[in-house]
């Protein structure tokens, strides 16, 4: 009797603590999602007024581009293997121990880059395609504004579909190069941090 309650408490605590984790998962989730919805809308409407059609048409190119890269990068994580890494951190290569670290939490990688940021990507370049619809019309004063609307919301959804479409099979190709790539930046980030903790102290 005694070992089946233990068993059972045991049980219970760990159901705790995975509901836990969840529910401190989604808060840090609803958290990045708004700090990084608003950081990208700021810049983007920073850069969209008073821009030119060319300028306006630039930073709708680079807010799909940057949609695309980091669905790339979430699906490069989910394909990734942890055995190349364990090689690179035993060599202490720059990045093995963040791409064991990527791996490791790629379900969580890739919530953040695929729906996190590729969804924001995605509402924010709508916008912008309506920015640039209104100042379409206002230059042209002949077509249909929603015409114009029509036609811009239809090419943002075919590039940014084209594009990671095209991405996909280079990231299940890559995975391994791509994850490393970015495993590479956060050692690179880590470093600048801690030279900049031992300088202070």
């Amino acid at each position: 009797m005694k070992v089946k309650q233990e068993r059972n408490n045991q049980r219970s605590d760990k159901q705790r603590k995975a509901s836990a984790s969840r529910v401190h998962w989604l808060i840090t989730i609803f958290l990045l999602a708004l700090t990084i919805s608003a950081a990208f809308s700021f810049l983007s409407q920073g850069l969209l007024n008073g821009a030119s059609l060319f300028g306006a048409f630039a930073v709708l190119l680079a807010i799909i581009a940057i949609g695309i890269f980091f669905d790339l990068l979430g699906v490069a994580v989910t394909a990734a293997e942890e055995k190349p890494f364990h090689s690179m951190a035993s060599r202490r290569v720059p990045g093995g121990g963040e791409g064991i670290w990527l791996i490791r939490n790629a379900g969580k990688v890739s919530s953040v880059c695929c729906d996190v940021v590729g969804d924001i990507c995605g509402v924010i370049s709508g916008t912008a395609a309506a920015v640039i619809a209104v100042e379409t019309w206002n230059s042209l004063q002949k077509p249909s504004l929603r015409v114009i609307q029509l036609l811009l919301s239809a090419l943002v959804a075919a590039l940014t579909i084209l594009g990671k479409a095209f991405c996909k099979q280079i990231a299940l190709d890559n995975s391994t190069a791509i994850v490393h790539g970015a495993a590479k930046i956060i050692w690179r980030f880590k470093h600048i941090f801690s030279r900049k903790q031992k300088k202070q102290k």
